[in-house]
């Protein structure tokens, strides 16, 4: 039998972090993948290279970097909602930017945006919906605002299942400490004293999906998005970090994707998107 998966993400280059395996693992076993995306990335950090000249902002090359993603990972259908991308100020209430754009997702109502998702779940018959956990990650207000709308946009469609797309915290934040010490440069924001509030620890994951078969895919998906290993600076982001992984490496770090489901037992794990479906 085949489903339909909908994954819900915050910026183009957050679905080849956190859910392409799934996203190619489905698509290679027949089932239909939409990929949503809130924004364009507009003000993400990235080379001045990158940027529109018109626009002033990273909006035309993230949008021509989430396509190629997405056929990489076998996706049926791309839609972006339009909103703008917030930023993230740390030091700001909610991590969102004093001068964040009016129309920044972060800022959306949450039933508007919400009726837009929720308008293609009903024409695509969404079985299953990914969005983020109750941390959005590691805190980024778009992608506290996915958790949000997905979970409302879920709520009016009648959506049978959604996953939140996490990380095992306790994974993380040993695989961090590995990195260390084998002299790999660890951005300061990834120190795993710090690492507390980021994602969820094991116990709380109702799926862990293996996705080895598709760490190639996966591993493409990311180099897709070129505008995301550098920083305007001209340093290394995490996603360079990433990609500079041997593959034993990378095969621990991104081999597994993680998943919360409301209701579910956490042991055993499920081990498939699919699993909670009546079939």
């Amino acid at each position: 039998m085949s489903f339909t998966l909908v994954t819900f993400h915050a910026h183009p280059d957050d679905e080849s972090l956190l859910t392409a395996g799934v996203m190619a693992k489905a698509a290679a076993e027949g089932h239909r993948v939409v990929l949503v995306v809130a924004t364009a990335g507009e003000v993400g950090d990235a080379a001045e290279a990158f940027k529109d000249a018109d626009a002033g902002d990273l909006g035309r090359a993230r949008r021509a970097e989430l396509q190629r993603s997405a056929d990489i990972l076998g996706v049926a259908r791309v839609e972006l909602l339009g909103y703008r991308d917030t930023g993230l100020d740390h030091d700001q209430p909610g991590g969102i930017p004093a001068q964040a754009d009016p129309a920044a997702f972060a800022l959306a109502d949450i039933d508007a945006a919400a009726t837009k998702l929720a308008a293609i779940l009903r024409e695509e018959q969404a079985d299953v919906l990914t969005t983020y956990d109750h941390h959005g990650g590691y805190g980024h207000p778009d992608h506290l605002q996915v958790h949000r709308v997905g979970a409302r946009a879920a709520e009016l469609a009648g959506t049978p299942v959604v996953l939140e797309a996490t990380i095992n915290r306790d994974l993380m934040q040993m695989g961090v400490g590995i990195a260390q010490s084998l002299g790999y440069e660890v951005p300061e924001s990834f120190n795993p004293a710090t690492l507390e509030t980021w994602f969820v620890p094991e116990a709380e994951i109702t799926h862990a999906v293996d996705v080895s078969a598709f760490l190639d895919v996966k591993r493409a998906s990311m180099q897709a998005h070129q505008s995301q290993a550098t920083s305007a600076q001209g340093g290394d982001r995490s996603l360079a970090l990433f990609l500079s992984l041997p593959p034993e490496y990378f095969a621990m770090a991104f081999g597994t994707e993680w998943y919360i489901q409301h209701g579910q037992p956490t042991e055993p794990k499920a081990a498939d998107l699919f699993a909670t479906l009546e079939r």
